[in-house]
């Protein structure tokens, strides 16, 4: 599965793939949380309280890394090239998201290259954050460290880039803890910048100057963009724990280079001076090094290429730490493998028991290695009965996430569901030898009785990826009938979502798009549906008639390359579509025969009228078009001012001809929102929106007539998701600083059938769908002009307080303050006492202060005013000892509140 996914600024560059030292760094200053960011004085806009949760889709991307805590059952995290983190919930059997608080400015920060379990304070997590090393992503790398197991975190900026979704990202991890003094970390960058080392627990870094090797490994120097061409650098350090006693650094570490004549270098000073590993293997990359120190053997897996895609040879050896005696323990001559090995893992319980996966065997699938005497003899997940016939030792129980088997119906010796393809992060846990969980390009999968194999009895493998949702959304539609979303995505090509909180059967199939980059229904028959997609060999569109359900292939136009966008006529009865590679064509019926439209450039976003089944509209450099003969030909409108460039998003209002709403734009260039009531032919801008990059449309809210407007946009200088139920003339801002996603630029719609409903994309955290508190409907106008004084607040309000995550010695928790009175406040002000001597930490969407029990805490500049019948919200991290009671009494501004 390809995962080279890129925001849409450099799409077109993405196309082709396929696949003693200097200063220490210090904490950006004063040592701000991660997800804070300089920004220009906030005027007040409404808030809302929403509650955010993914439409489910299970998994979705490639996991390239799984970590154990070695110290604390039961901790585990895993990591994402660009959907960020994620931590391990047992009682659920699910992981929790612990980056949505990175925002638009550092959208690059949700790709993350490597992960960290502090083993001597479990509470302690660190994750290395940056999406590319070239420019691609504007800003640098850094370190991003919690103490409370990542639901906070602050920030180390990098003078450097790192790549989450760079070739190499499997290999590591290039982030370690000193197991003896956990206040030492290492760190192995990308693009020749070395080994970097922090002394005080990540919140500084400089350079290991004594290190000899930068990396010298790139996939491709010929590639241009700087992608394939990067040095792959430093890829992993690993600590030999049986060098160290408590408190003092540890002696012996290894440290893998992506250099295939040196490979492996060692220090055993603490890091003080470095050598090359004498008589170590050459003509390969060590993807992964892991010590057993019980027994003395470092363990390696060889690549001669640095993956995640490609790989056709590779070894397995032992590095007898006592001694300096290198072994080939491969499971396989060389000469029989096409693959590279990656995923690498050692079971704590059993040491002489360790693991291997094949990771780059694409067919017929994935092979997964196992011995239990060091290497020395070896048995496989599967093996050939007779040929092409497979003998496996594992079962597949994929009922959880049936979209799994990819609806297909392979001929053997390939299966379905597989095993899995991009192997590279493989883990017994530390505590259990029967648990055992592996990344793959599409999935986390798992078992929890795996010594099963070594009794020569299946074990079974499923997903265990439920929370973990990793895709990137291009578009999104909400139909007025049939199922509440349709969704259009990289990779595993969109689903059709009967109910949000349940994983669909299947992607949407004949045919199945690498990629769904549009799609639209026909406003007055919903179940007529049209999508245009990415595909390898074949068509790039399809069509449904029955919402979304069961599809049939058009036709394409010659010298079509990808899907462009599309639209569907009001009433079904045509389409236009904009495919890459060939100019804008209609059709009449589904797409057996196309027409090239006139008048129109070729690349044009286009869409349709939600009321008249004859007009089209699109947009390209600057201009807007119209058609109004089904799309035959278009003529440029006289409308002005609109961006100069490409990056545009724009729709038609439903129910209401010629209503149409644009965003788009560029720093530095014209950006905003526009609106046109007479069919483009003029658009006005809003004021006060400074950014705008999506629009869409939902229930209008009760008591108004027009539909609810969402967008993606930066408004009076701050940038979130925004509503607004009274056209444009004042918004809500319904997300926080706590749920941003990273980049939110593709596409947003709201629900017609519920107010306050909305559909947010994600560049990697899958469909955000969010819920309003605000029953009453309708926004106050928030940074509207008032005529009358500011009314104090009432204290006519109602709290509800809720523990959302808690550990040893910590908590976190979210608190919701309803408006119950009948006039808006504008500021507020809520106190409480803690009864067990909790002390709060961190607090986002409010400001704190703490005196003994007393807790007091007061509006941000966003989110002080709250209308009648609305909610604001704010959470916060806390210390706590053995018991944690929660708040009984609260106040407003000394009035009290009822307790939910």
């Amino acid at each position: 599965m390809r995962r080279t996914r890129v925001l849409t600024a450099v799409l077109a560059l993405a196309a082709g793939l396929l696949t003693g030292g200097p200063p220490a760094l210090a904490a950006a200053p004063p040592d701000r949380p991660a997800a804070a960011a300089d920004a220009p004085a906030r005027s007040a806009l409404a808030a809302d309280t929403y509650t955010w949760k993914n439409a489910r889709i299970d998994g979705g991307g490639f996991v390239p890394g799984i970590v154990f805590n070695r110290s604390e059952r039961n901790l585990a995290y895993a990591r994402t090239d660009i959907g960020g983190a994620y931590r391990w919930q047992e009682q659920t059997k699910s992981w929790t998201p612990l980056l949505d608080s990175v925002g638009w400015d550092d959208w690059g920060h949700t790709g993350v290259v490597s992960l960290a379990s502090d083993p001597v304070d479990p509470d302690r997590v660190y994750a290395a954050a940056g999406t590319y090393t070239n420019d691609w992503d504007p800003n640098n790398g850094a370190v991003l460290r919690s103490a409370d197991r990542g639901a906070s975190w602050r920030k180390a900026d990098l003078p450097f880039k790192l790549g989450g979704n760079m070739p190499g990202r499997g290999m590591g991890e290039r982030l370690a803890v000193d197991p003896h003094r956990n206040s030492v970390l290492y760190l192995g960058a990308p693009s020749g910048k070395g080994l970097w080392r922090s002394t005080d627990s990540g919140a500084s870094w400089s350079k290991v100057t004594a290190f000899p090797n930068p990396g010298t490994y790139v996939q491709d120097p010929g590639d241009t963009s700087g992608y394939a061409s990067d040095n792959q650098g430093i890829v992993w350090v690993t600590f030999d724990e049986s060098t160290g006693t408590p408190g003092s650094a540890t002696r012996t570490i290894y440290v893998g280079v992506a250099d295939t004549e040196n490979a492996v270098y060692r220090s055993t000073d603490a890091g003080a001076t470095w050598q090359r590993v004498a008589g170590q293997p050459t003509g390969q990359l060590a993807h992964k090094g892991v010590l057993d120190a019980e027994n003395g053997h470092l363990y390696l897996a060889y690549s001669d290429k640095g993956g995640p895609y490609d790989g056709g040879k590779g070894r397995l050896w032992r590095y007898t730490t006592a001694t300096g005696t290198w072994t080939d323990i491969s499971p396989v001559a060389e000469a029989d493998t096409y693959y590279g090995f990656s995923g690498l893992t050692v079971d704590r319980q059993n040491p002489g028991t360790l693991m291997a996966t094949a990771y780059s065997s694409w067919w017929p699938d994935t092979q997964i290695f196992r011995s239990t005497d060091s290497g020395a003899t070896w048995t496989r997940a599967w093996d050939y009965s007779s040929y092409p016939n497979r003998a496996n030792r594992y079962t597949m129980d994929v009922s959880s996430v049936p979209w799994l088997t990819w609806g297909a119906n392979p001929s053997p010796p390939e299966q379905t569901p597989k095993l899995g393809w991009m192997t590279e992060a493989l883990e017994i846990d530390p505590f259990d030898p029967d648990r055992m969980m592996y990344g793959t390009g599409a999935t986390v999968y798992g078992t929890e009785n795996l010594t099963n194999w070594d009794r020569d009895t299946t074990f079974t493998i499923t997903p265990m990826v439920r929370g973990l949702e990793e895709t990137a959304v291009n578009d999104l539609v909400s139909p007025p009938s049939g199922a509440p979303l349709l969704s259009g995505l990289l990779d595993i090509g969109g689903f059709r979502h009967t109910d949000l909180t349940k994983v669909p059967s299947m992607m949407f199939t004949q045919p199945n798009f690498t990629a769904t980059t549009s799609l639209d229904f026909a406003e007055s028959h919903p179940n007529t549906v049209v999508r245009a997609g990415d595909l390898d060999s074949g068509p790039h569109i399809a069509f449904s008639t029955d919402n979304g359900a069961h599809w049939f292939a058009g036709t394409d136009p010659s010298g079509v390359s990808g899907g462009g966008t599309v639209a569907a006529g009001a009433d079904g009865s045509r389409f236009v579509w904009s495919p890459r590679g060939a100019g804008v064509h209609h059709t009449t019926g589904f797409g057996t025969s196309w027409s090239a439209s006139s008048g129109i450039p070729e690349g044009a976003v286009v869409e349709s009228d939600r009321v008249d089944p004859k007009t089209f509209y699109g947009f390209r450099s600057g201009k807007f078009y119209v058609s109004t003969d089904g799309g035959a030909t278009f003529t440029a409108s006289p409308a002005t001012g609109l961006p100069s460039g490409d990056s545009v998003r724009f729709k038609a209002l439903p129910g209401a001809k010629g209503d149409i709403w644009l965003a788009g734009g560029e720093s530095g260039g014209t950006y905003g929102l526009w609106h046109s009531t007479n069919g483009g032919q003029s658009f006005t801008e809003l004021q006060g929106v400074d950014e705008a990059d999506t629009v869409g449309f939902g229930k209008a809210a009760p008591g108004a007539s027009y539909q609810t407007v969402f967008t993606s946009a930066k408004i009076d200088g701050v940038r979130g998701i925004f509503r607004s139920t009274d056209q444009g003339r004042s918004w809500t801002r319904i997300n926080d600083d706590a749920h941003q996603w990273g980049w939110t630029g593709a596409a947003i719609t709201g629900d017609p059938r519920v107010y306050g409903r909305v559909y947010v994309a994600t560049n990697g955290r899958g469909i955000v769908y969010g819920d309003t508190s605000d029953t009453g409907g309708g926004d106050d106008g928030g940074g509207g002009t008032d005529p009358d004084p500011d009314p104090e607040p009432t204290g006519a309000c109602k709290v509800t307080y809720e523990i959302t995550n808690q550990w040893s010695d910590g908590f976190q928790a979210q608190v919701q303050v309803t408006n119950t009175g009948p006039d808006a406040w504008k500021g507020w002000s809520l106190t409480w006492s803690f009864a067990d001597g909790q002390r709060v930490s961190q607090l986002w969407n409010g400001a704190h202060t703490q005196s003994g029990p007393a807790v007091t805490v007061r509006n941000a500049d966003w989110n002080g005013t709250v209308a009648a019948g609305s909610s604001v919200g704010f959470g916060f991290t806390a210390s706590r000892s053995a018991t944690n009671t929660e708040p009984a009494a609260f106040a407003l501004d000394g009035r009290a509140c009822t307790v939910a």
